[in-house]
Protein backbone atom coordinates (compact mmCIF):
# COMPACT_ATOMS: atom_id res chain seq x y z
CA UNK A 1 0.00 0.00 0.00
CA UNK A 2 1.24 3.24 -1.16
CA UNK A 3 1.29 5.60 1.65
CA UNK A 4 -0.57 9.00 1.80
CA UNK A 5 0.14 12.09 0.12
CA UNK A 6 1.12 14.81 3.00
CA UNK A 7 -0.99 17.78 2.81
CA UNK A 8 0.54 21.62 3.67
CA UNK A 9 -1.10 23.51 6.44
CA UNK A 10 -2.10 26.10 3.83
CA UNK A 11 -3.91 23.15 1.23
CA UNK A 12 -5.35 21.93 4.27
CA UNK A 13 -6.81 25.79 5.24
CA UNK A 14 -7.73 26.93 1.83
CA UNK A 15 -10.31 23.82 1.69
CA UNK A 16 -11.34 23.89 5.37
CA UNK A 17 -15.11 23.91 5.34
CA UNK A 18 -15.75 23.60 9.62
CA UNK A 19 -13.82 24.71 12.77
CA UNK A 20 -14.53 24.61 15.76
CA UNK A 21 -13.14 24.15 19.57
CA UNK A 22 -13.88 21.30 21.52
CA UNK A 23 -12.43 19.99 24.80
CA UNK A 24 -12.87 21.58 28.24
CA UNK A 25 -13.70 24.99 26.47
CA UNK A 26 -16.74 23.49 25.39
CA UNK A 27 -17.39 21.00 27.73
CA UNK A 28 -17.29 24.07 30.36
CA UNK A 29 -14.40 22.64 32.29
CA UNK A 30 -11.83 25.15 31.33
CA UNK A 31 -9.65 26.54 33.57
CA UNK A 32 -7.07 29.43 33.43
CA UNK A 33 -4.38 27.69 31.81
CA UNK A 34 -6.68 25.23 29.55
CA UNK A 35 -5.67 24.46 26.16
CA UNK A 36 -7.56 25.97 22.92
CA UNK A 37 -8.00 22.42 21.53
CA UNK A 38 -9.31 22.99 17.62
CA UNK A 39 -10.79 20.33 15.02
CA UNK A 40 -11.86 20.45 11.78
CA UNK A 41 -13.29 19.29 8.29
CA UNK A 42 -11.10 19.95 5.29
CA UNK A 43 -12.92 18.82 1.46
CA UNK A 44 -10.31 18.54 -1.37
CA UNK A 45 -11.47 18.40 -5.08
CA UNK A 46 -12.37 15.10 -6.33
CA UNK A 47 -8.79 15.02 -9.00
CA UNK A 48 -7.23 14.86 -5.70
CA UNK A 49 -8.44 11.27 -5.33
CA UNK A 50 -8.11 10.64 -9.13
CA UNK A 51 -4.17 9.66 -8.76
CA UNK A 52 -2.59 6.48 -7.21
CA UNK A 53 -1.33 8.00 -4.48
CA UNK A 54 -4.44 9.44 -2.39
CA UNK A 55 -4.37 12.60 -0.06
CA UNK A 56 -3.88 12.20 4.14
CA UNK A 57 -7.12 11.85 5.83
CA UNK A 58 -6.15 14.03 8.55
CA UNK A 59 -3.58 16.80 9.34
CA UNK A 60 -2.23 18.22 12.92
CA UNK A 61 -1.80 21.66 13.24
CA UNK A 62 -0.35 24.08 12.41
CA UNK A 63 -1.68 25.81 15.49
CA UNK A 64 -0.95 23.88 19.03
CA UNK A 65 -3.73 21.30 19.98
CA UNK A 66 -4.99 21.41 15.52
CA UNK A 67 -6.04 18.55 14.39
CA UNK A 68 -9.07 18.09 10.81
CA UNK A 69 -9.93 15.42 9.05
CA UNK A 70 -10.67 15.47 4.89
CA UNK A 71 -14.72 15.38 4.79
CA UNK A 72 -14.80 11.33 3.66
CA UNK A 73 -13.32 10.28 6.63
CA UNK A 74 -15.93 12.57 8.76
CA UNK A 75 -18.87 10.99 7.25
CA UNK A 76 -17.57 7.86 7.87
CA UNK A 77 -16.56 8.25 11.11
CA UNK A 78 -19.88 10.23 11.79
CA UNK A 79 -21.25 7.10 10.75
CA UNK A 80 -19.76 4.96 12.98
CA UNK A 81 -20.54 7.20 16.03
CA UNK A 82 -17.45 8.20 16.95
CA UNK A 83 -17.74 10.42 19.67
CA UNK A 84 -14.82 12.52 18.85
CA UNK A 85 -16.24 13.31 15.33
CA UNK A 86 -19.75 14.15 16.31
CA UNK A 87 -18.75 16.42 19.36
CA UNK A 88 -17.10 18.18 16.02
CA UNK A 89 -20.31 18.38 14.16
CA UNK A 90 -22.33 19.60 17.52
CA UNK A 91 -19.51 22.04 19.38
CA UNK A 92 -21.33 25.55 20.20
CA UNK A 93 -17.60 26.97 19.19
CA UNK A 94 -17.68 27.50 15.41
CA UNK A 95 -14.47 29.96 14.58
CA UNK A 96 -15.11 28.54 10.66
CA UNK A 97 -18.05 27.83 8.86
CA UNK A 98 -18.03 28.25 4.59
CA UNK A 99 -21.62 27.27 3.20
CA UNK A 100 -20.32 23.32 2.88
CA UNK A 101 -19.69 23.74 6.58
CA UNK A 102 -23.39 24.54 6.94
CA UNK A 103 -24.19 22.06 5.31
CA UNK A 104 -22.40 19.40 7.15
CA UNK A 105 -23.94 20.98 10.44
CA UNK A 106 -26.90 20.73 9.14
CA UNK A 107 -26.68 16.85 8.24
CA UNK A 108 -25.71 15.86 12.25
CA UNK A 109 -29.65 14.73 12.19
CA UNK A 110 -28.29 11.63 9.60
CA UNK A 111 -25.30 10.86 11.75
CA UNK A 112 -27.37 9.94 15.14
CA UNK A 113 -28.67 6.60 16.01
CA UNK A 114 -29.02 4.20 18.73
CA UNK A 115 -25.51 2.78 18.00
CA UNK A 116 -24.12 5.75 19.92
CA UNK A 117 -24.80 3.53 23.14
CA UNK A 118 -22.56 0.75 21.94
CA UNK A 119 -19.62 2.91 20.70
CA UNK A 120 -19.72 5.04 23.89
CA UNK A 121 -20.63 2.12 26.08
CA UNK A 122 -17.44 -0.39 24.32
CA UNK A 123 -15.03 2.89 24.65
CA UNK A 124 -15.58 3.76 27.87
CA UNK A 125 -15.36 0.25 28.74
CA UNK A 126 -11.50 0.02 27.52
CA UNK A 127 -10.44 3.20 28.97
CA UNK A 128 -11.62 2.23 31.83
CA UNK A 129 -9.53 -1.07 31.66
CA UNK A 130 -6.43 1.33 30.92
CA UNK A 131 -7.09 3.46 33.84
CA UNK A 132 -7.50 0.17 36.04
CA UNK A 133 -4.21 -0.73 34.68
CA UNK A 134 -3.09 1.97 35.77
CA UNK A 135 -3.86 1.52 38.89
CA UNK A 136 -2.46 -1.58 39.44
CA UNK A 137 0.88 -0.40 38.21
CA UNK A 138 1.13 3.00 39.07
CA UNK A 139 -1.25 3.28 42.48
CA UNK A 140 -3.43 6.17 41.17
CA UNK A 141 -5.03 6.26 37.16
CA UNK A 142 -4.55 9.56 35.26
CA UNK A 143 -7.48 11.50 36.69
CA UNK A 144 -8.01 13.25 34.03
CA UNK A 145 -8.65 10.91 31.59
CA UNK A 146 -10.92 9.96 34.17
CA UNK A 147 -12.63 12.66 34.23
CA UNK A 148 -13.75 13.23 30.78
CA UNK A 149 -14.83 9.14 30.31
CA UNK A 150 -17.74 9.97 33.42
CA UNK A 151 -17.78 12.94 30.94
CA UNK A 152 -18.65 10.92 28.06
CA UNK A 153 -20.38 8.65 29.37
CA UNK A 154 -22.88 11.28 30.46
CA UNK A 155 -23.03 13.31 27.41
CA UNK A 156 -24.16 9.53 25.58
CA UNK A 157 -26.68 8.96 27.97
CA UNK A 158 -28.10 12.06 27.65
CA UNK A 159 -27.81 11.73 23.63
CA UNK A 160 -29.54 8.67 24.08
CA UNK A 161 -32.57 10.00 26.31
CA UNK A 162 -33.00 13.10 24.60
CA UNK A 163 -31.73 12.75 20.80
CA UNK A 164 -29.81 15.59 21.62
CA UNK A 165 -25.74 15.67 21.96
CA UNK A 166 -24.97 18.72 24.88
CA UNK A 167 -21.39 19.13 25.20
CA UNK A 168 -21.56 21.61 28.16
CA UNK A 169 -21.74 19.68 31.72
CA UNK A 170 -23.62 21.75 33.48
CA UNK A 171 -24.60 21.31 37.34
CA UNK A 172 -21.72 17.83 37.20
CA UNK A 173 -18.57 20.94 36.03
CA UNK A 174 -17.57 21.19 39.94
CA UNK A 175 -17.78 16.95 40.71
CA UNK A 176 -15.79 16.17 37.48
CA UNK A 177 -12.86 19.06 38.16
CA UNK A 178 -13.13 17.22 41.46
CA UNK A 179 -12.66 13.91 39.68
CA UNK A 180 -9.66 15.55 37.59
CA UNK A 181 -8.02 16.62 41.16
CA UNK A 182 -8.11 12.77 42.56
CA UNK A 183 -10.30 14.12 45.46
CA UNK A 184 -13.43 11.37 44.64
CA UNK A 185 -12.46 7.92 45.90
CA UNK A 186 -12.14 5.27 42.90
CA UNK A 187 -15.19 3.29 44.88
CA UNK A 188 -17.08 6.20 43.89
CA UNK A 189 -16.01 6.83 40.59
CA UNK A 190 -16.66 3.45 40.01
CA UNK A 191 -20.71 3.86 41.11
CA UNK A 192 -21.03 6.58 38.77
CA UNK A 193 -19.96 4.64 36.10
CA UNK A 194 -22.01 2.33 37.07
CA UNK A 195 -25.17 4.25 37.30
CA UNK A 196 -24.44 5.80 33.81
CA UNK A 197 -23.82 2.60 32.17
CA UNK A 198 -27.06 0.96 33.58
CA UNK A 199 -29.16 4.18 32.83
CA UNK A 200 -27.79 4.65 29.40
CA UNK A 201 -29.05 0.51 28.92
CA UNK A 202 -32.32 1.20 30.32
CA UNK A 203 -33.14 3.98 27.94
CA UNK A 204 -31.99 2.71 25.08
CA UNK A 205 -35.53 1.25 24.36
CA UNK A 206 -37.14 3.81 24.46
CA UNK A 207 -34.60 6.27 22.65
CA UNK A 208 -36.20 8.73 20.09
CA UNK A 209 -32.88 8.10 18.05
CA UNK A 210 -33.55 5.73 15.00
CA UNK A 211 -32.22 2.16 14.99
CA UNK A 212 -29.81 3.29 12.20
CA UNK A 213 -28.00 6.47 10.82
CA UNK A 214 -29.31 7.71 7.51
CA UNK A 215 -26.06 6.67 5.58
CA UNK A 216 -27.79 7.20 2.52
CA UNK A 217 -28.50 11.05 3.04
CA UNK A 218 -24.84 11.44 3.70
CA UNK A 219 -23.38 9.84 1.00
CA UNK A 220 -25.70 11.46 -1.24
CA UNK A 221 -24.23 14.73 0.10
CA UNK A 222 -20.91 13.64 0.20
CA UNK A 223 -20.92 12.86 -4.08
CA UNK A 224 -22.75 16.38 -4.31
CA UNK A 225 -19.53 17.65 -2.60
CA UNK A 226 -17.56 16.09 -4.83
CA UNK A 227 -19.64 16.61 -7.97
CA UNK A 228 -19.67 20.40 -7.53
CA UNK A 229 -15.97 20.35 -6.75
CA UNK A 230 -15.00 19.13 -10.38
CA UNK A 231 -18.31 21.42 -11.80
CA UNK A 232 -16.22 23.90 -10.07
CA UNK A 233 -19.54 25.10 -7.77
CA UNK A 234 -17.66 24.66 -4.67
Amino acid sequence: MQQALALTDQQVDDRTILQVVVGSRAFGLAGAGSDTDRRGVYALPASAFWGLRKPAAHHEGPLPEQMRWEVERVCGLGLAANPTVLEVLHSPLVETCTPLGTELRALTPAFLSRRVADTYLRYATAQFGKAERGIARDGAPVWRHVMHLIRLLTAGGDLVRTGRLVLDVGTDRDRLLAVKAGMVPWDEVVAWRDRLVRRMAADLATSPLPERPDEARVEQWLISVRDRSVRGAA
